[in-house]
């Protein structure tokens, strides 16, 4: 009895086996199926339009628009970048590329390219190319109607190799003046501190624009240089720094946090994604005071950086909420040479938040994703018990109101009338002041609006757009009848009045004009010095660094919770 019911259990026993590895292999062979059936789909498809589709098509194009098309679907920082694109990918890893070291913008008139900014110390500013320098051809190709970014294709190559560029420069006599330049490649690595100096009340301020190459190197010199200049509290500026490696972020907070700290927690798929960075070294300063200044701008690594600070309550962050990229990105290799830059994993910040916004997983009908909101984020504390929230970037403990741009400023910088006055300007100035120095002029600014005035400029205007739809509306619903005097009147209060806005928005316009001007004659270096200039983020943050208890009482828990 007892081996007939020991023989029972047995076979059932195999029974559950069976049944479990029977479903657990179906399952994982479903899925392992569904992948071979929809690729063996995809290549039939490919095959059959190459075969009998009326036109012929381009398989380069159509696979690719298919990948990309792919790839979107998913999250926005997966991408592929084939064979031909690595420079675009290498830049974007190591911060550097093979080419002149020069920014170039578009006139839509020309309908060519234009250098807009050589960057100091490259083949460009070597060569003496200059802003507003019209590019004709390379290599004796016309470039006529190329985009901005297929003649920066053809501006790029290894470095060593050289080519011919036929430039038009414009002359003082309003015309344009034919070069030439036989000009040479270099490896150009884009500068993580492009500014660094002692400001007022012995405050250091260091400019850093980037996380790519090695920053944590010139972040490190510029540091010690402050330093010895008597440094008694830093600025670290990340505003506009879309971030690059996350091993430079956690070197540069090992700077100003004890060995031995969380920094960053990735979280993915495979082991391999999964991984806690801490503080490996000695660090050079634990006590010096700190402010960071972060805009919308502020992204991925640098929000690794300016929030493990704000979690460690190390430094105080000012300015406005960052981007929100809580995404880690790694190259995996392709056949045929190309590279996929694909997302494995998510990273946490010490006290547990990922600062991801953009809600990727949910997207709306049309295919369009939008940011999570501030009702489904959940909150976290730093060290000391201060809130901070996931879901959105980091927010800053110190909110400086945005200015708005006028509306006519951004029609002067898009349709180039800035960009062209400073060459004029240029052509008969030689020598400017100090970029700490120089200002726009009075008579400066007569001439600039002369010009402007001169040129027919046309702009929009949000107040006539919109009186025009409540116009319309009010007829609509019939209201115009008996509001149209009240229409008119405000209608002739609105009437565009180009003096007007140029004077009453000037003081942005030759904040904007000098800016211009300056990177002329001093690069990137006196465009950040002119920046500076009655800059709110950074007042705000001297104000915090010149008084101790108010940033001593911003990094401590509220007072209920002590």
């Amino acid at each position: 009895m007892r081996r007939l019911l020991t023989k029972h259990i047995f076979i059932g026993v195999l029974l559950i086996v069976a049944v479990v590895t029977f479903f657990g292999f179906k399952n994982g062979d479903d899925r392992n199926f569904q992948l071979a059936k929809n690729m063996d789909i995809f290549n039939a498809i490919v095959k059959e339009l190459d075969m009998f589709y009326v036109d012929t098509i381009d398989p380069n194009k159509t696979i690719r628009e298919g990948i990309d098309a792919m790839l979107y679907s998913l999250d926005p920082y997966t991408e592929y970048y084939p064979e031909d694109d690595q420079s675009e990918l290498e830049q974007m890893v190591k911060g550097s590329f093979g080419g002149i070291g020069s920014l170039i913008t578009y006139d839509t008139e020309l309908k060519r390219s234009l250098i807009a900014e050589p960057l100091e110390g490259t083949p460009a500013a070597k060569a003496g190319l200059k802003a507003g320098d019209v590019l004709m051809e390379i290599d004796g190709k016309d470039l006529a109607g190329k985009s901005n970014a297929e003649v920066s294709q053809m501006l790029r190559g290894q470095a060593g190799t050289n080519f011919k560029l036929k430039i038009e420069r414009p002359n003082a006599e309003g015309g344009r003046t034919p070069m030439e330049f036989d000009i040479v490649r270099e490896s150009i690595q884009t500068p993580a501190v492009p500014y660094s100096a002692l400001l007022d009340n012995k405050v250091g301020y260091i400019n850093l624009n980037t996380f790519t190459g090695t920053p944590s190197k010139e972040f490190k010199k510029a540091f010690l240089d402050l330093k010895k200049q008597g440094a008694t509290a830093l600025v670290i500026d990340l505003r506009n720094n879309g971030g690059g490696l996350l091993d430079e972020a956690v070197e540069i907070a090992n700077y100003f946090l004890p060995r031995g700290k969380v920094i960053v927690t990735t979280k993915g798929k495979t082991n391999q994604a999964s991984n806690t960075y801490k503080t490996l070294r000695e660090p050079l300063d634990l006590e010096i005071p700190i402010a960071v200044l972060v805009n919308s701008g502020t992204a991925s690594a640098s929000e690794i950086l300016s929030g493990s600070l704000q979690d460690l309550d190390r430094a105080v962050i000012v300015g406005n909420r960052t981007f929100g990229k809580g995404l880690v990105q790694v190259p995996r290799s392709l056949p045929y040479g190309g590279t996929m830059k694909v997302t494995t994993s998510k990273y946490y910040i010490p006290s547990g938040r990922c600062v991801q916004a953009i809600d990727y997983k949910h997207r709306n009908e049309d295919g369009s994703v939008g940011t999570i909101p501030d009702s489904l984020t959940k909150v976290f504390h730093t060290v000391a018990g201060r809130e901070v929230r996931d879901g959105g970037g980091v927010m800053p403990d110190s909110v400086v109101k945005l200015e708005k741009v006028p509306n006519i400023l951004f029609y002067l910088i898009r349709d180039n009338v800035i960009f062209n006055y400073a060459t004029q300007y240029c052509l008969k100035h030689p020598e400017i002041a100090s970029a700490e120095d120089f200002e726009v002029t009075d008579a400066d600014y007569a001439e600039f609006k002369n010009m402007v005035k001169q040129a027919d400029f046309k702009y929009d205007q949000q107040s006539e757009k919109i009186l025009k739809t409540l116009k319309e509306a009010a007829e609509f619903e019939g209201y115009m009848q008996d509001a149209s005097e009240e229409f008119k009147a405000l209608e002739k209060k609105l009437t565009h009045n180009l003096d007007r806005d140029l004077d009453y928005f000037s003081k942005d316009i030759r904040r904007m004009i000098a800016d211009e001007i300056i990177k002329r004659y001093y690069f990137q270096r006196g465009s950040i010095i002119q920046q500076l200039k009655d800059d709110k983020e950074l007042n705000a943050a001297l104000d915090i660094l010149g008084n101790p208890s108010r940033y001593k009482e911003i990094l401590s828990a509220p007072k209920s919770q002590r």
